[in-house]
């Protein structure tokens, strides 16, 4: 994993609605992390910027490469303890409004499997995981929404999804009661020479179609981040508009 060489960049933005930017993010490789909160001004920022520092602290003092997906859990368990013991404070001192802080989470950090270098993917909520190869765009992740949990009983067209009334309202997040667990994901990195974390600030604004020519556009991953946010801005930014770009530009097998 040592010599997996990474190029990244890392782009956001208010947008022209929201008055605050409850969007945070993370790229300091090998890990990296998009967080949209919600609860508002004191609830939402300060639960995605709690994410981001407990994997920034991971990032810092590293983890075991062959156990990865327990690395992301218990950083997990440790935002949820944190955003939890923050509401409860809130509460106490009369100062919440509105729902309670919580936050979405997309997380990708280098693993070792039994074949090499590979990408171990995390999600909670609807902030996205998308690769890229080939000319080819594939959402890894997958939404923790109530149009997804539609589409997939077949209660919902796809085409559908994006203009729902309801495309908002996520089913799992960190901050919620349920105590919710996140998806994971592998990929070898040969077969994901470019990674796109985002929140729903921009793939709510770009369709896939937008996002692929945007990526296969920009060879320098800052660029391609700076143009993702860009494009939700002009598409009409009705939300934070976050995303992380990772290439993998050396050491694959």
């Amino acid at each position: 994993m040592d010599q997996v060489e990474l190029h990244h960049g890392a782009a956001t933005d208010v947008g022209r609605v929201r008055q605050v930017n409850e969007d945070a993010y993370l790229a300091e490789p090998p890990v990296f992390v998009v967080a949209d909160g919600m609860g508002g001004h004191e609830g939402g920022d300060v639960a995605s910027a709690i994410v981001v520092e407990e994997f920034a602290r991971l990032a810092a003092t590293g983890y075991d490469p062959h156990r990865g997906a327990e690395a992301v859990t218990d950083t997990l368990d440790r935002c949820a303890d944190r955003i939890a013991e923050y509401a409860a404070a809130q509460r106490a001192a009369g100062v919440a409004r509105g729902r309670s802080a919580g936050t979405t989470a997309v997380v990708a950090l280098l693993v070792e499997d039994d074949h090499g270098a590979a990408w171990l993917l995390a999600n909670l909520g609807d902030s996205r995981i998308y690769r890229y190869a080939d000319g080819r765009l594939v959402q890894v992740s997958v939404d923790h929404s109530l149009v997804q949990e539609l589409v997939d009983a077949g209660q919902l067209d796809p085409d559908e999804a994006a203009t729902h009334p309801e495309r908002n309202v996520i089913t799992r997040a960190l901050g919620d009661a349920s105590g919710a667990r996140p998806d994971f994901f592998e990929l070898p990195v040969a077969g994901a020479e470019r990674l796109l974390l985002c929140s729903d600030g921009v793939s709510g604004m770009v369709d896939d179609v937008g996002l692929a020519t945007i990526l296969g556009a920009c060879a320098d991953p800052e660029d391609a981040a700076e143009r993702l946010v860009a494009a939700a801005v002009e598409a009409g930014g009705e939300d934070n508009a976050t995303a992380v770009v990772v290439d993998v530009v050396g050491g694959m097998p």
